[in-house]
């Protein structure tokens, strides 16, 4: 009778959780810490339970343990065009299931920006948390991620997707006080646009991999 009453009073607490999903945390025998969307065993000790909603713009829905790790280390990769090593980047981080934010390094504001966050301008950089890797390594890349608590294999629904890239340095408009004067034949000057640095191997100016 007891064991319905739960049944019965964790049914009631789904329906209140409403869109968000209900998820379990528990301590098995073996003393093995376990997390799931559905009900634990009856012989899990140490039950929590805990609704996230952390997930894509369309709503859904993280797991416990892949919500957990993305609140305490979130990932940020940045990336450029025709840079094979940044594709086997996204690609090593949407094999495995990582939430990542993606910034994209094209201008010298960009180039600027990512020298602010890492220790050089070697592409891909990944961020998990305050951790920092400069250039493609699938091992330590997924060491970084292990560390920082992510799964080893996929946990995403599947309907998550990860938000669009942005530029490394997002362009801010102008007030009417900081536009361009204009010169003397009624046109706006111009300013010149700062040389960017000489390219490395086969990397576009600016960077290299």
């Amino acid at each position: 009778m007891k064991r319905c009453l739960q049944c019965w009073s964790l049914s009631l607490l789904l329906c209140a959780a409403g869109a968000h999903a209900q998820l379990y945390k528990w301590v098995g025998p073996d003393g093995k810490v376990s997390y799931s969307d559905t009900p634990p065993p009856s012989s899990a000790k140490q039950v929590e339970t805990k609704s996230v909603n952390v997930g894509a713009a369309d709503g859904a829905d993280l797991p416990y343990e892949l919500a957990e790790a993305v609140k305490g280390n979130p990932v940020t990769l940045y990336t450029t065009d025709n840079c094979p090593a940044c594709d086997s980047g996204r690609k090593l981080l949407n094999a495995r299931g990582i939430p990542f934010t993606e910034k994209t390094v094209k201008s010298n504001d960009d180039i600027a920006q990512l020298k602010q966050v890492a220790d050089g301008d070697q592409l891909p950089f990944l961020m998990v948390g305050r951790s920092k890797q400069s250039g493609f390594e699938s091992s330590a890349w997924n060491n970084l991620l292990t560390i920082a608590n992510y799964p080893a294999s996929s946990k995403l629904p599947k309907t998550y997707s990860n938000p669009p890239a942005k530029p490394a340095a997002p362009k801010t408009v102008m007030s009417k006080q900081e536009k361009p004067a204009k010169n003397d034949n009624n046109t706006t000057a111009t300013p010149r646009s700062e040389a960017l640095p000489p390219a490395t191997g086969n990397a576009p100016p600016g960077f290299r991999f």
